[in-house]
């Protein structure tokens, strides 16, 4: 490796929008994300829900049905 042209590696402080905070090494100090591991859909189990939701409010606007009755 050439000297003096390589960034500096530090070990990252890495903040969600959600609170969450953990460490990770980067090149940066702080690094603001807004979705995480333990907010995303994907990863929390919530993505099947909000499909079948989805699917559940597709079909009631197709078939004209009221969720109030």
């Amino acid at each position: 490796m050439r000297e003096g042209i390589h960034p500096e590696y530090h070990q990252a402080k890495v903040t969600c929008n959600c609170g969450n905070e953990f460490v990770t090494g980067s090149t940066k100090k702080e690094i603001h994300v807004e979705i995480c591991s333990k907010c995303h859909s994907f990863y929390t189990g919530q993505q099947k829900a909000a499909a079948a939701r989805g699917a559940i409010d597709k079909f009631n606007r197709k078939y004209g049905l009221n969720q109030n009755n």
